[in-house]
């Protein structure tokens, strides 16, 4: 690619991206460290894809979650799932109107910009599987209609981990339709002290100004589209999903009887997506191999399923991959 190329794009980067700064400045008013997690949801929302986020309660995923959304002129709805929930309480219904004999839809809280699916896991399969539609087809169907969903369409789900009480595992077919899955971790010492020294109050108030709006974040979209990726980095990207699938095929024969399934082809597709919104982030108009291997575990680590000779062996889908980016030739 031409040189004058890269730079007319790295220049359409730099103008486009300007707003980001902001946006961070003004979530980070609110949240403490967690800078990983903002960049990830923005990356989720550049990439449009939805984003898996588990921890323990109470590590700000939903304040997180909706401090961006205040920060971005959109419509956002919060949803707490339960193990009572049905798929209405998601969509919406028809309504039965009696002066005029006519069923009339009433549109539930999926429609909005912003979902937060707060708890997904509390709730059961049908649920999931309502959910499941509007993510895959941004479109939602009550009776015999098919309502599409509003752009930018978001889900942004927290999941508390499996061994807690209550909680289904999700299906593996809705944990893949997740761009990225984000682990959130205990703080520091000192930003734990910054918490307690902002939030330690009766009366704590989050006054957050919007600095964006979805047309901005759409044509943010058209330039992450844009963003160059070298046929290098394309070779690199099928290379580290397929050693997930076939890892002897990579001199990795110690990984041949722990992976019971490989990343799918939307891995490919997502890997190089959030790589090119990952480069966006950092205001470069090119991908380079240190992009993929940031995103990558983020991309891969839900999509990577270990054998019960792994779980004897007590290696995660973590430590798998690891491996993986270690010994995968980089171009």
């Amino acid at each position: 690619m031409a040189e004058f190329d890269i730079s007319a794009i790295n220049e359409k980067v730099r103008k486009e991206s300007s707003f980001l700064e902001a946006l961070l400045l003004e979530t980070q008013k609110v949240i403490v460290g967690q800078k990983q997690l903002l960049e990830r949801l923005l990356i989720g929302l550049l990439a449009n894809g939805h984003i898996l986020i588990e921890g323990v309660p109470g590590l700000a995923k939903t304040t997180a979650v909706k401090t961006l959304s205040a920060a971005i002129q959109t419509k956002f709805q919060r949803l707490q799932f339960t193990p009572d929930m049905l798929p209405a309480d998601l969509t919406g219904t028809l309504i039965y109107d009696q002066r005029t004999g006519n069923f009339n839809i009433k549109k539930g809280p999926i429609f909005a910009n912003i979902i937060l699916a707060d708890e997904i896991n509390r709730s059961p399969a049908k649920v999931q599987s309502a959910l499941l539609e509007a993510m895959q087809e941004r479109q939602v169907t009550i009776g015999e209609e098919t309502l599409k969903l509003d752009d930018p369409f978001l889900v942004l789900a927290t999941q508390n981990p499996i061994e807690q009480e209550g909680t289904y595992p999700l299906p593996e077919a809705q944990v893949d339709r997740f761009m990225l899955k984000l682990k959130v971790t205990y703080p520091s010492k000192e930003e734990e002290l910054a918490i307690l020294r902002r939030m330690a109050k009766t009366d704590f108030k989050t006054d957050v100004k919007p600095i964006v709006n979805p047309k901005d974040i759409i044509r943010a979209r058209q330039v992450v589209n844009e963003i160059y990726m070298d046929e290098k980095i394309e070779r690199y990207i099928v290379d580290l999903v397929g050693a997930t699938r076939q890892p002897q095929d990579y001199k990795l024969n110690e990984l041949k009887g722990l992976i019971q399934y490989g990343a799918s082809p939307r891995a490919t597709i997502h890997l190089a997506v959030a790589a090119k919104a990952y480069a966006f982030l950092q205001g470069r108009g090119y991908v380079t191999p240190q992009d993929i291997k940031t995103i990558g575990m983020d991309v891969l680590r839900h999509r990577v399923i270990v054998t019960y000779e792994a779980e004897a062996e007590e290696k995660t889908s973590e430590d798998l991959i690891k491996r993986i980016f270690d010994e995968v030739e980089v171009p």
